[in-house]
């Protein structure tokens, strides 16, 4: 089964979870080169329903987000990581400078952030509240980032 999908294809496989009766989670971010804290983060957040979803921040958005040389890796090879891990049912790429309009269209039943953010900063919550979702802070404490492990590699440390 493929997992990295449009979203059209996912609006579709959403519909379908729910005819099934199942729950969806969601969790985004730029997942540049792929680490143990985006590992947690993701683990925990399929813990809180029964379909996790993950949105990816496309290639320009995590250029405008993080700065000249990122991404690291384009979009389609960070999708295709963050579909490699088990707990990750579906992937997308989306172009927005923030998932809100993504959140609209799936509404998942919980909307998942890392421990980076409080339950009163994570910027789509309103969104979220509005169509009755909950939002969960979930994974590790934000020991881990790209940033840090770039530079250990560039010996910039």
């Amino acid at each position: 089964m493929r997992k990295v999908l449009s979203r059209a294809d996912l609006l579709l496989r959403v519909a379908d979870a729910r005819r099934k009766g199942q729950t969806i989670a969601f969790a985004n971010g730029c997942f540049d080169l792929l680490h143990v804290g985006h590992v947690r983060y993701l683990n925990a957040a399929a813990q809180e329903a029964d379909v996790l979803v993950v949105a990816l921040n496309d290639d320009a958005t995590v250029r405008a987000l993080k700065g000249k040389g990122r991404p690291i890796l384009n979009e389609a090879d960070r999708a295709e990581l963050v579909s490699a891990l088990a707990c990750v049912d579906y992937v997308t790429i989306f172009p927005e400078p923030t998932v809100g309009p993504l959140l609209e269209a799936i509404r998942p039943d919980v909307h998942c952030k890392g421990t980076d953010y409080t339950l009163d900063s994570v910027p789509e919550r309103d969104v979220v509240r509005a169509y009755g979702g909950r939002t969960a802070i979930v994974g590790d404490p934000k020991d881990h980032s790209t940033r840090d492990l770039l530079a250990r590699i560039t010996g910039s440390t």
